[in-house]
């Protein structure tokens, strides 16, 4: 009985999994120019998403307490040094309710990319973030290439940055 039950907890897993790949596949930004906005980061220096036109973006929609976000933050932070001068620009997009345990968690990690804190209206812009992590690449020109919903293959991820950095 309890192998029953935990096949059918794998299947619903690997379910959720897939129907998470197949929304994201389907989400109607894809392939459209990126919602544009402008925000102060926590250091209060301006981000200007249009701005970074030229440069692959890996925009992510995180909180300080979600699971997955904080596995993939150390991931970020190495690409962003690995590949930022390749063309990568990480931008993180706190969806926290304050600033204060946001500030605290990206000195912890040392995080080397430009944090902003979000809102309704930044998230209704994306389409509307509901459940976290949510990640959209951008190519160079602007351009919404991928979204990668909840928690992710990081190999897969790093792929298709790599493959956005060299145009593809």
């Amino acid at each position: 009985m309890f192998r029953c039950i935990g096949a059918m907890a794998l299947l619903a897993i690997a379910l959720s999994a897939a129907t998470l790949q197949a929304a994201a596949a389907t989400d109607p930004l894809l392939h459209k120019p990126a919602p544009s906005f402008v925000r102060n980061d926590l250091n209060h220096q301006r981000v200007d998403l249009a701005a970074y036109r030229g440069r692959v973006v890996l925009l992510s929609f995180w909180a300080t307490w979600c699971a997955p976000c904080q596995i993939e933050m150390p991931r970020f932070v190495a690409w962003q040094s690995r590949y930022g001068s390749d063309g990568l620009q990480i931008v993180g997009v706190s969806m926290d309710d304050d600033d204060a345990p946001v500030i605290a968690l990206t000195r912890k990690r040392k995080v080397n990319y430009p944090i902003v804190m979000g809102d309704e209206e930044l998230g209704t812009l994306y389409g509307g973030i509901l459940g976290l992590p949510v990640t959209y690449l951008i190519d160079r020109n602007g351009t919404i290439i991928a979204k990668f919903k909840g928690e992710t293959s990081l190999s897969d991820l790093e792929t298709a940055i790599q493959k956005a950095l060299r145009g593809r």
